[in-house]
């Protein structure tokens, strides 16, 4: 074997290391979750409805590949995304598999039946909104998530608690909800909460690490004082 076809070889197998490493559904649920903030094993198998037997080896599936890494503190080990870039890298899969991928559109028709585009708010539009003071934005994942990081001047409102909370948000503004990502279901459900109730509500069509990724403000919760 010549040594330009060993050079090769050897360099295709580290890319196919990634491709390995991204070939489970469940880790590319993992890193999506990752990509809000970051998880201990317990938050990861609640979340996935996987044992924590499973998780732990997709994380090591995951580290191997050197798309996460990990800290303990206490008795808890924390993951998180190794880089930005791995966001990167499993939004260029998405919009890959939205552009190449009939049946992905299929199952997001199935899911979504009732989602309108009319009802979506780009980025670059809430910039706009948010600078006219005539937009309220809600985080609607959980609360630990928010706490992570979020929009700026974003309302923590959980879907699940959204309609006991509804008080708390006056009808003459106008809302606009944002979750994890573009087949996040949280601010889909916000939505048709907020209009039953007879208030204007719009959904982000990006999620919060598409906001992160964009170079915008990040504010946490330990940064608004809270």
């Amino acid at each position: 074997m010549n040594r330009d076809r060993k050079f090769k070889e050897r360099l295709y197998a580290q890319f196919a290391r990634l491709g390995k490493a991204l070939s489970s559904p469940s880790r590319l649920e993992i890193l999506e979750l990752l990509a809000q903030g970051e998880r201990t094993v317990d938050s990861l198998a609640q979340e996935t409805a996987l044992s924590l037997a499973n998780v732990s080896q997709h994380l090591k599936a995951l580290r191997a590949a050197c798309l996460v890494e990990s800290r303990k503190q206490g008795l808890f080990v924390w993951y998180r995304l190794a880089d930005p870039i791995v966001f990167e890298l499993s939004r260029t899969l998405r919009t890959v598999a939205e552009s190449r991928l009939a049946e992905l559109e299929r199952i997001v028709s199935q899911q979504f039946v009732d989602r309108s585009e009319a009802e979506a708010v780009s980025i670059k539009e809430l910039l706009r909104r948010g600078r006219s003071g005539d937009v309220v934005v809600l985080d609607t994942r959980p609360a630990g998530e928010y706490a992570a990081g979020h929009i700026p001047g974003a309302l923590s409102v959980p879907v699940d608690d959204l309609e006991k909370r509804l008080k708390e948000l006056p009808r003459r503004k106008s809302y606009v909800a944002y979750c994890r990502g573009p087949y996040c279901i949280y601010a889909d459900r916000a939505v048709e909460i907020l209009k039953a109730s007879g208030r204007r509500a719009q959904r982000l069509r990006e999620g919060f690490p598409d906001w992160r990724a964009a170079g915008l403000p990040v504010e946490r919760q330990t940064d608004a004082g809270a």
